[in-house]
């Protein structure tokens, strides 16, 4: 009686995972592993995928900033030179930064004044009697109340002068709370940290020396046996005659 095809062979039980067959199956991955060389560009790509995590940590962690301007404009007084407003806007743009003019303008922005000195910035140009006075933080209203009490303070120290200088100061525009913070969003910093590690990762390769290459050995053909042999045959014919 033959044995039907639906059949099958008992299977056989499987041995149990006991922790030094575990052993070894691990260990055998492992050197399956390190025979696998790496291929000599990896820095760039390792280097990249760090700069890209440095980056998103650094936007999401940083607290954004705010930034709002306002503008001050020299004017001259009647029988006073254009070109001397241009100088002396010049002249208040360097003083606007000054130790009076943040004590004055302190109480108003609601910042002590070596705080404040690190909140602001001026800019002048040498083509218009222009200042600009920006003001950084944290909050957008605070940035907008920095600049305009920095630019208050300017407009109330220069025109205490303005009848020596012939020149006085306007308050040109006020500074606007900021809708946007003007620092860096977590998808720039991340596109900024993964070029930068990238350009790390390939200046790596430049500077990294280079390995020896292995001298490739040359074959030297063994002697031939054919002159061997004939000679063996002259001999034998010669003994033959």
């Amino acid at each position: 009686m033959t044995d039907s095809p639906d059949q099958h062979e008992p299977e056989q039980p499987q041995r149990p995972a006991t922790p030094a067959r575990l052993a070894r199956l691990l260990a055998g991955a492992g050197r399956r592993v390190r025979a696998t060389p790496l291929p000599a560009w990896w820095p760039v790509p390792v280097c990249a995928l760090l700069g890209t995590l440095c980056g998103v940590s650094y936007g999401v962690l940083k607290t954004p900033e705010y930034t709002a301007t306002s503008y001050v404009v020299a004017v001259p007084a009647k029988g006073t030179e254009p070109g001397a407003a241009l100088g002396y806007a010049q002249a208040y743009g360097r003083i606007t930064t000054s130790d009076s003019t943040l004590a004055y303008a302190r109480v108003a922005a609601g910042v002590p004044p070596e705080a404040l000195r690190s909140q602001v910035s001026t800019e002048t140009s040498p083509d218009s009697p222009m200042i600009a006075i920006t003001g950084t933080a944290t909050k957008p209203a605070a940035a907008a109340d920095i600049a305009n009490a920095v630019a208050e303070a300017v407009f109330v120290s220069s025109n205490h002068v303005s009848k020596n200088t012939g020149v006085k100061l306007l308050v040109f525009s006020q500074a606007i709370a900021p809708a946007e913070p003007t620092s860096p969003s977590v998808g720039i910093s991340a596109a900024v940290g993964g070029c930068t590690g990238g350009l790390l990762g390939g200046l790596a390769l430049l500077v990294r020396p280079k390995r020896p290459r292995r001298a490739a050995s040359a074959s030297v053909p063994g002697p031939s046996a054919a002159p061997a042999d004939a000679s063996a045959g002259s001999a034998a014919e010669r003994e033959l005659v």
